[in-house]
């Protein structure tokens, strides 16, 4: 059956475009503020005008009527003003001469020269306001509930999508994810003082996925009220994005299509978009083919792409850097490492910094770098080359799963954003990444493997003296551990093939009866016995 004759009975017509005209709508030119009690201008910031989210003064202590819901409550007390904040697409890294743009209410993933497209804010009207204000203003929204600005992501909403009603925002609450100070890994492992996790598979579906996924969407959601051509969203996944898609989808009772490399996801991984009633296609590919695939299926018919080719997805991935900002108390860190497949997230930190660093939040950027496992190493090879020619990889099996990608679409975006942060690239074996994830988890984490490519490459980079130790260091966590308690299983049984397992912890089968007990412990103890 054809295409057209698949959707002939719909009510919409499917005649697929790389973009649509964009028709503007109410929301393009009213912002609402998120309660009537934070209308009033602050005192202390007098370049804060009906055209900007205002501070909030000492919030009301009136609990909303029993009946009504956060989002009618945010209905009742929005305050309507015009703004000057908007966003658009742009190609990605377009000379400054170029005039192609695209609203973000057009369908369109690629540039007219089949390049990446960016999303670009109107820096000069985020400008009007200086750090000290946003400051002040994404301070004053962490962990409230008020709808949307207890998300980590929508708190930081005229950076991210600033035109959209908070109406069709489709949000778990998610971001403001754990930074976790790793003193004892950091002491007994590094030498380091100043190591820290941030956990972002501490969210919604245990992963950082969620944060991207909250973008595309509510945006979705919003032009499926504007009766855009969408009958669903599809992506392809090595598994946490078709679990952060199926699941905002579900929330906002949206069709959702996933495109899974048969048998190399975590069982874990794969029923979280069954569980969540998403169509669930295992192919007999890998996730490069999974992804050739899904841009074929989109180009044909309307199923909006979810993959981080879409740039949307790395607006909402962009607020974790300024989460970092946030928690260190807008002090900045010496280096962020990020483990990468794909390569859209490291550019979405880059982006976050850069615009903190660009609007005056700070004053500078953390050195990034981008972990990868040497099985799926495609960018590590790049960087080894000095940057002189980028040749696609087959990526072989890696526990790594949700990286093993050797085709990237965000290779450019990359390196964009590791040459301008002075940035490097490290690998990390299998048996590198699975010892780094066993040290981790003794000391009290419970990582990824994917956080064990990221580890393994700061325990190089601190061999090699590159990183110092009293380098204050954020290793990004990007999945739940969790989701992978089978490599775990495999590791401390020792099942897994040609690796050592030497810091393997195996269960000890023991009579049931004291004195076998006694003897097990009085062996064990001593030489676990803490030592100050």
């Amino acid at each position: 059956m054809s295409s057209s004759s698949l959707f002939q009975s719909s009510p919409f017509s499917f005649q697929c475009k790389t973009s649509l005209p964009h028709t503007p709508s109410k929301s393009n030119f009213i912002f609402y503020a998120h309660s009537q009690h934070e209308s009033s201008k602050s005192p202390s910031h007098n370049n804060n005008d009906a055209s900007s989210p205002p501070l909030p003064p000492a919030l009301s202590k009136n609990r909303r009527p029993a009946d009504e819901n956060i989002r009618d409550e945010a209905r009742r007390k929005s305050v309507t003003y015009t703004h000057r904040f908007s966003a658009k697409y742009v190609p990605f890294n377009a000379d400054p001469s170029s005039t192609e743009s695209y609203s973000l209410d057009e369908i369109v993933y690629r540039s007219q020269s089949g390049g990446l497209l960016d999303v670009q804010h109107d820096i000069e009207a985020l400008k009007k306001h200086d750090g000290k204000y946003w400051r002040s203003l994404f301070d004053s929204r962490v962990g409230k509930t008020t709808w949307p600005y207890g998300s980590g992501v929508w708190s930081k909403k005229e950076w991210v999508l600033p035109e959209i009603d908070s109406d069709d925002i489709v949000s778990a609450f998610e971001g403001n994810s754990n930074l976790f100070w790793a003193e004892r890994f950091g002491m007994h492992y590094l030498g380091m003082n100043d190591l820290w996790v941030k956990h972002c598979g501490i969210s919604h579906t245990g992963s950082f996925k969620d944060l991207g996924m909250t973008v595309l969407v509510s945006q979705v959601n919003r032009l499926i009220k504007m009766k855009r051509p969408i009958v669903g969203v599809g992506c392809a996944s090595t598994g946490d994005t078709s679990a952060a898609l199926s699941a905002y989808c579900a929330s906002a009772n949206i069709p959702s299509i996933v495109f899974l490399p048969a048998n190399k996801i975590s069982i874990a991984q794969l029923v979280q978009p069954i569980a969540n009633n998403a169509l669930v296609l295992s192919l007999d590919t890998d996730f490069d083919g999974c992804m050739h695939l899904i841009r074929q299926v989109t180009a044909e018919l309307p199923i909006y792409l979810a993959n981080s080719l879409n740039s949307l997805r790395l607006e909402g991935q962009k607020t974790a850097a300024i989460e970092i900002l946030q928690q260190f108390d807008w002090q900045v860190p010496d280096w962020v490492i990020v483990p990468g497949g794909n390569l859209g997230n490291i550019y979405a930190f880059y982006k976050g910094f850069h615009m903190c660093k660009e609007l005056g939040l700070v004053d500078r950027i953390p050195r990034l770098v981008c972990a990868q496992a040497a099985n799926a190493n495609p960018l590590y090879l790049y960087f080894k080359s000095g940057w002189k020619e980028f040749k696609p990889v087959r990526a072989n099996t890696t526990f790594a799963s949700a990286i093993q990608i050797g085709d990237p679409v965000s290779i450019d975006r990359a390196v964009y954003a590791l040459k301008n942060s002075d940035g490097i690239v490290e690998e990390a074996t299998e048996e590198e990444l699975m010892d780094a994830m066993a040290q981790a988890d003794s000391t009290g984490m419970f990582i990824c493997p994917h956080t064990g490519v990221a580890l393994a490459s700061l325990i190089k980079l601190r061999e090699k003296g590159i990183i110092g130790p009293t380098d204050r260091t954020v290793v990004v966590s990007t999945a739940h551990g969790l989701k992978f308690t089978q490599s775990k299983t495999d590791y401390h049984l020792k099942n897994i093939k040609d690796m050592a397992c030497k810091f393997a912890n195996q269960t000890k089968a023991v009579k049931a009866d004291f004195g076998s007990i006694m003897d097990v412990l009085q062996k064990h103890l001593p030489s676990k016995a803490p030592k100050f």
